[in-house]
């Protein structure tokens, strides 16, 4: 709980105490009229045994913080004592736009909470002695005000006491003037000097002081809008950077920010909006909500909920997306947050890093790292899981470190869609020719530098189209091109998403094209490479119509063309036959690698890796004799080697050479092949 300084807070104190006196000299006279005009002044069970001698000896009471004043104290000589901005209670009733009745009632209602005294006094007043709060008729009598005065509607929902949420009028089924009046703890809190947040919003919210100036043009210009009344804003910021400018932005405008999770308002019964609103005015912040991308359609309307409770207090709200009219019934100003480049991108990681090691950032592991398109908070959390990944195994953080802590800021969100692949292979594992290693070192360039050319150099051409990298993977089953789409997504420390074509191709028109949609959207808000595996299943050529099944198979081809364009990920799509891709999508496709079948030397390596270091051989095991004579990809050399490794280990020994042409003449089988005397040679009658 934050320390409240008794001494900084003296004459925020001082003033209140004064006030507080004055409350007391009313209720002082509030008592004598009750005891001059008492119709039973004997009655010896008055006030429930709380007779007058006895209120006027708690008045009398000494060694309080409220003197007892013979005439209504007068507050002019306290300016004076009191610096700017002025007093709590002053600064409170200019946020909250109170008018001076309305500072003598919340004046009223908080009594109790500081000075118990007072629960005596009002329970005596209320003729009660159970009920030790104020009613609204106590409070227009303390303020020298009759019961039907128009004052008393200052206690309805919509004053601003109540709707700020100051004072809360309970028993509402009572009588209006037998209302009970109470202060919430964390007003009285704030008015004592305590800036604890409320802990209504634990686990909601956080509130992040005014700051360093910022350096962001943006974020100056924001805040010079906010000193002149502008008040709700949306960021659009494809980065996830919109809190950082929303936070520098009100600490250009002198604000702090209390920054709400969204998130946890999803999921949250009862969305604690009215106290994050009241948080802000008792602190003269902002409020920052944000990124709006977790709220299902369903919870759309707390937006609408904020932007009716929030009047003189900034908003800022920020997401990925384009701002909907609909979700707010006031003018919002949408403002698209520009993307940074790759030096800022590198100071932020140069900064993290830094502050999280204290030793100096290598320039060639920030190189590696300003690819990624992280927000200031996102960067922070992947450098705070790559410190903590260091010190579990023992040494400094690096490179592998800090693209794991990137890869655990992914959401699950596309896994829903999408198989997620951790890359557990890298290029010495492929066995490709020359000019396939080389498309793959283009891919992995263009995704490494596409910030830099496409933003920084703004090399992207216009039209809405994205910074997406897209890559065509050709060549038949079995030729590695999986595999290698997993080898880029390693290089560029990123996951690898596959999608399922089974859980997008749907026999209903339009639900393909919404299935799809999902997908990208998704896959923007993640670190990861997109494969679309037998993409010729939805990116196929579109074809004269003849009947409508053609017009929506054609309707679906066009929606991808422009899809692909805006994305803004990096995808692969993979197909056995080149020549059924849509001669559009070529076009729009970066990177074009064909995959063929391995040759005799190339299927060598790979009966010599897919068997691997770990399984022991038989001295008669001849991997020359098996890449020579039989024409396999490298899919099935893999499952021949781990065929032939299980007979191997059924049989408690090493793999030799008889378990390999076994396994040999299964995929032949499974490939509708024939067995020949001409590939199988001396091993074909040694074998079943």
């Amino acid at each position: 709980m934050t320390a409240v300084s008794t001494e900084a807070h003296a004459p925020d104190l001082a003033y209140l105490w004064a006030r507080l006196a004055g409350v007391e000299w009313r209720v002082r006279r509030a008592v004598s009229q009750r005891a001059e005009h008492d119709p039973e002044p004997d009655d010896p069970h008055r006030g429930l045994y709380l007779t007058a001698d006895t209120v006027w000896r708690i008045l009398d009471e000494p060694g309080r913080p409220l003197a007892p004043p013979d005439t209504e104290p007068d507050l002019a000589p306290l300016a004076a004592m009191v610096p700017d901005p002025g007093p709590r209670l002053l600064g409170l009733a200019r946020r909250f736009d109170l008018d001076p009745v309305d500072v003598e009632f919340l004046l009223v209602a908080m009594a109790p909470d500081v000075d118990p005294r007072f629960e005596r006094l009002y329970a005596y007043l209320n003729d009660d002695v159970t009920r030790r709060r104020p009613t609204v008729g106590m409070a227009l009598e303390l303020c020298g005000l009759p019961a039907a005065d128009p004052a008393r509607f200052r206690f309805a929902p919509a004053a601003p006491l109540v709707a700020g949420g100051l004072v809360e009028v309970v028993d509402g089924g009572l009588p209006a003037l037998s209302r009970v009046l109470r202060v919430p703890d964390r007003v009285i809190g704030h008015l004592l000097g305590d800036d604890e947040p409320d802990a209504a919003l634990r686990g909601t919210a956080h509130v992040v002081p005014v700051g360093r100036a910022p350096e962001s043009e943006l974020a100056q210009r924001l805040g010079g809008a906010l000193r002149a009344g502008l008040s709700l804003v949306h960021l659009r910021d494809r980065d996830g950077d919109g809190g950082r400018v929303a936070g520098d932005a009100l600490a250009a405008a002198g604000h702090d920010a209390v920054v709400l999770d969204v998130a946890a308002l999803a999921g949250s019964a009862e969305p604690p909006l009215a106290a994050a609103v009241r948080e802000a005015r008792l602190r003269g912040a902002g409020l920052v909500v944000g990124p709006l991308e977790p709220l299902v359609p369903e919870r759309v309307g707390l937006v609408r909920d904020l932007t009716a409770l929030v009047s003189d207090v900034p908003l800022f709200l920020h997401g990925r997306r384009h701002w909907d009219p609909h979700w707010s019934a006031r003018p919002v100003v949408s403002v698209e947050v520009p993307a940074p480049g790759p030096d800022e991108r590198a100071r932020r990681w140069a900064e993290a890093l830094t502050d999280a090691t204290g030793a100096e950032v290598d320039r060639a592991l920030l190189a590696d790292l300003a690819g990624y398109r992280l927000g200031t908070d996102e960067v922070t959390r992947a450098v705070a899981v790559a410190t903590r990944l260091a010190v579990l195994e023992d040494r400094p953080a690096g490179l592998a470190h800090v693209r794991a802590g990137v890869r655990a800021q992914n959401g699950a969100g596309l896994e829903k869609l999408a198989r997620r692949i951790s890359p557990a292979v890298g290029r010495d594992d492929l066995v490709l020719p020359g000019p396939t290693r080389k498309q793959l070192d283009e891919l992995v360039m263009r995704a490494r530098h596409r910030e830099r050319v496409l933003g920084q150099w703004r090399m992207r051409p216009g039209g809405g189209r994205g910074r997406g990298v897209v890559a065509l993977f050709a060549g038949e089953s079995g030729t590695g091109k999986t595999m290698s789409a997993e080898v880029v997504a390693a290089e560029i420390g990123m996951d690898l998403y596959v999608v399922d074509l089974s859980s997008v191709v749907d026999k209903y028109i339009g639900e393909t094209e919404k299935n799809l949609e999902r997908i990208f959207t998704e896959a923007a808000g993640v670190h990861g490479v997109l494969l679309f595996d037998e993409a010729d299943a939805v990116f196929g050529k579109r074809s004269e119509v003849k009947d409508s099944h053609d017009k929506h198979a054609n309707t679906e081809s066009a929606y991808l063309l422009q899809r692909i364009e805006s994305f803004d990920g990096i995808a692969v799509l993979t197909t056995n036959l080149r020549s059924n891709v849509d001669d559009a999508f070529t076009r729009r496709i970066d990177v074009i690698a064909d995959f063929p079948v391995p040759d005799a030397e190339q299927r060598h390596a790979l009966w010599d890796r897919c068997l691997g270091d770990a399984v022991p051989r038989s001295g008669d095991l001849d991997l020359a004799f098996c890449a020579e004579r039989f024409d396999l990809a490298g899919g099935s050399i893999r499952a021949c080697a781990v065929t032939a490794a299980y007979l191997a280990a059924a049989a408690d020994r090493p793999v030799a050479m008889s378990d390999i042409v076994a396994a040999i003449r299964q995929e032949y089988r499974k490939l509708g092949r024939l067995v020949l005397e001409n590939e199988f040679g001396p091993w074909l009658a040694a074998q079943p």
